[in-house]
């Protein structure tokens, strides 16, 4: 990407600051049209392209009272403070009020937190495997990531954390909470959760681990119906997700009869991994388009011709822990009535990020845009609601006991087509070991609407209308 360089770098200090309210947006490198006096237009270069940005009004500027105010605390805390404070470090916990005072996901990335930021859409990082935010000063769990320690541990979605160890959280910045986090694999961390219906707090041992994350995973539950895991969207999930959909079709030898996509406890991830996976499961139109105060946040993603399945009909299993990237796949399945959405609401995370470098070693990731889905619905704070709202649910074999029918009594009438062994005996369950749908509700519900959907229309044509 082209650099500009800006006059406005030579500038004394106070009017350096002023002109970086104005500069620090998304990819873009600006420069001022100097061509009149009266011009108020900052030029810039994005992805090779001229773009224009009008400048606010100068009488919505920062007032001049207010630059001298943050020069005047920043000279009483450098004459007066207790101890001696570094300037830079003054200067990066101004940036860092600044980003955060916006909204939970907007950030000061450092060095240190600019190379973990890259190492998680990559797949491969160290720590528990949570995603989490901010709520009131405490960090929430998002989601745990499947098959890691904080998953395998008992972690759960909406877990509070209030203490890192014995370390409170409050008053710490997301970003120090998840250094702490991280740490050398084996070590243990202790979690100070709370949770609802626990009227106590929780402590959850945590043992760190390099975390390899495999974003698809996908299986048969019974025959003819295919379950694909989408863990979270990471750059090559799209591509991985269309092969999984391949490899499953060739097991079954033909178009399944049904498919569940479970989208439970996916945090999200890289936008165009869940356009690509939308993509794949339909023909045409809009899968979502994003709104932004600049002309470069004002995005249109559509599908191409070629649904990969055909019009198998499809359930997708979403739940509290589902945000961002997943709730773009949900909302614009349902949009399109190409999939019936189950479970429960969605985490409701609407907006884009966009992680704009200040140098080569430090970044900020900014609030750029919300997102909508192909009719129109922002999902932010209000998440994705389901069209049929299951709640999880523990499912028990309450009896097991042979059951006596009109067969075992002496002298019936012998019926067309009865078999006459093995009377009194309840009929062996497909995979004696259980299957992943005996387990868990859910996932039962949608195989079971699958198997009615597939009963009413073979062909899977025009499934979930």
């Amino acid at each position: 990407m082209k650099r500009v360089r800006s006059t406005l770098q030579t500038l004394p200090l106070r009017s350096a600051i002023l002109a970086a309210c104005f500069i620090a947006l998304p990819g873009l490198a600006f420069a001022q049209d100097n061509s009149s006096d009266n011009t108020r237009v900052l030029e810039g270069i994005q992805d090779g392209e001229r773009v224009e940005i009008t400048l606010p009004d100068p009488e919505k500027q920062l007032p001049l009272d207010d630059l001298r105010k943050f020069t005047e605390v920043f000279s009483r805390i450098k004459a007066a403070y207790v101890e001696e404070v570094d300037d830079r470090q003054l200067l990066e916990s101004a940036i860092k009020g600044m980003l955060s005072d916006l909204d939970p996901h907007s950030t000061y990335l450092a060095p240190k937190d600019y190379e973990k930021l890259e190492e998680s859409t990559s797949g491969e990082f160290g720590g528990l495997g949570i995603e989490v935010g901010m709520e009131n000063g405490f960090i929430k769990v998002i989601a745990p990531i499947d098959d890691t320690p904080a998953q395998q541990s008992g972690v759960q979605a909406g877990d509070l954390i209030i203490k890192l160890d014995e370390k409170p959280v409050k008053g710490m910045s997301l970003e120090e909470a998840v250094q702490l986090m991280r740490g050398k694999p084996g070590t243990i961390l202790t979690l100070t959760i709370m949770r609802d219906g626990q009227n106590a707090p929780v402590e959850i041992d945590v043992e760190r681990a390099v975390i390899k994350v495999t974003s698809v995973k996908s299986s048969m539950i019974e025959n003819g119906y295919g379950y694909v895991r989408l863990t979270q969207f990471q750059a090559e999930t799209g591509e991985q997700f269309t092969k999984a959909l391949k490899k499953l079709r060739e097991d079954h030898g033909g178009d399944l009869d049904g498919l569940v996509i479970d989208l439970r406890n996916n945090p999200g991830g890289v936008l165009q991994a869940a356009v690509a996976t939308a993509d794949a499961l339909l023909d045409e139109g809009l899968i979502v388009y994003t709104e932004g105060r600049i002309q470069s946040s004002r995005l249109r993603f559509s599908a191409k011709d070629g649904d990969v399945m055909a019009g198998t009909p499809i359930v997708v299993l979403i739940n509290g822990g589902s945000a961002s990237a997943s709730e773009i796949l949900a909302g614009a399945l349902q949009d399109h009535k190409r999939a019936v959405i189950m479970g429960t609401q969605s985490f409701g995370k609407g907006s884009v990020q966009t992680v704009i470098p200040l140098d080569e070693t430090h970044a900020i990731k900014m609030t750029t845009a919300r997102y909508y889905t192909p009719d129109g619905r922002s999902i932010q704070a209000t998440g994705i609601k389901p069209d049929i709202e299951v709640r999880p649910a523990e499912l028990k074999e309450l009896d097991s006991r042979p059951f006596f029918t009109e067969a075992d009594l002496t002298g019936h009438l012998v019926g067309q087509d009865e078999n006459t062994e093995g009377n009194g005996q309840q009929p062996k369950p497909e995979n004696e070991i259980g299957s992943m749908a005996d387990r868990d509700y859910q996932l039962r519900s949608a195989l079971n609407l699958l198997k009615g959907l597939h009963i009413l229309n073979p062909k899977g044509a025009d499934t979930a209308q």
